[in-house]
Parts: C-alpha cells; structure tokens; sequence
C-alpha cells in the first residue's frame, strides 16, 4: 500500500521541519513537500497531489483559510488539516467554512498530530481537544453573522485588518468592483455605517485579534 501523503505549509521553518521530522518518523507516512505560504502551496499542488495538506492560517502573501477554500476548489479530493495556534471561535468557523477537514492547536501537535490524521483519513473531522467548548458553542447560530455570505465574511475579516480593497482584490481573486459591491452588503446587511463599526464588530465576533 502507498503511503498516505501529506503536503506541509507554514511561514515559520523550524516548526515545519519539526512536523516532517514527527510525520517521517511513523511508517506509512510521508511528506512530498513543504511551502512557505498559500501562494507557494497553490503552486506546489499543480505537480504533487497529496492525500492531506496541513497548514497554517497566518501566512504571508496568501493565507490559510483563502488557500484552504481555493484547494477544495481545485482540488476536493485532497484533504485539509489546519495546524494553528488561533484559539477563538471565529478562525474555527472560518476553517470549517473554508472547507477543512480538521482544525488542530499547535500546542496539541505532539500528542494529537497522527490522531487528528488518522481522523481525517477515515473521513471523519478532528476537532483539537483543547478546542472542545467551542466545538459545542458552534452548534448555536449567530444571526448577524449568518447573515453573511462566506465570501462576505472573508472580505469582512480582511477590511478589519486594515487591508485596502485593491489588496483584497488579490488576496481572494475577484474584481475591485465585487470588493466595493462585497464591502457595500456587508454594512447593509449589519447595519454599519462606518469603517470603524466594522472593525468593532469584526473584534467583538473574534473575526480579529484584539491581543
């Protein structure tokens, strides 16, 4: 039987050697590749196609959650795990709603790392332990936010970090005129009539750190 294949991206080097080491180490397994951020990772999958890509949220250039919902775009068959050390419900919704299979702690990695594989590979989703009060509290709907569409939420996310609708534009690969348009429903939608009502209601729904 082949191994079960696994593709790794993570901006930070160290901590993605450490994985391979941790992954190479058990039989029946293998990392085909590594990237650095989702822009690289995109790249990277039009020549290898693992069974499971495990990567970060935070990246440069393209992050993990758009990279995560362009791979299931292109490429549903491949499986998702992201490794993160974002705790707040928000990033969880988010990684669902991209299309992850599992979303895993960084600080769980070496006790749940081939558990939270093992899930995924049954076809099953991995919740980090750790992560086991918010995984009961999704199940309550938040009316304002499901008001949103997920491209909404992404773009909300992103205008609240402080990025200008021409950098949005690229990030997500749409039209400026789709961000305005996107940017336009939002505030109607929650009624907000300022940039910084957005930001407040993006901080209070844990769409971004307030640390």
């Amino acid at each position: 039987m082949a191994p079960y294949s696994i593709v790794l991206a993570d901006d930070h080097v160290i901590f993605r050697q450490g994985i391979r080491k941790i992954i190479e180490g058990v039989e029946g397994f293998e990392v085909l590749g590594e990237a650095g951020d989702g822009l690289e990772l995109l790249q990277l999958l039009k020549t290898i196609r693992p069974d499971l890509v495990i990567l970060d949220i935070s990246m440069p250039n393209l992050r993990g959650l758009e990279a995560a919902e362009e791979i299931k775009r292109l490429y549903p068959e491949v499986k998702i795990l992201i490794l993160t050390m974002h705790k707040k419900k928000g990033f969880v919704q988010l990684g669902l709603k991209a299309g992850a299979d599992g979303f895993l702690l960084k600080e769980d990695a070496d006790s749940e790392l081939f558990r939270a594989i093992e899930t995924i590979q049954k076809g099953n989703t991995f919740i980090s332990p750790l992560l086991s009060d918010i995984l009961r509290e999704l199940a309550l709907v938040e009316p304002e936010t499901e008001k949103l569409t997920k491209r909404e939420r992404e773009v909300l996310k992103l205008l609240a970090e402080g990025k200008k609708p021409k950098e949005i534009a690229t990030l997500l690969f749409i039209g400026l005129p789709t961000v305005r348009s996107h940017r336009y429903n939002i505030m109607k939608k929650l009624n907000l009539k300022s940039l910084a009502d957005l930001v407040r209601y993006a901080a209070s729904h844990e769409f971004i750190s307030t640390d």
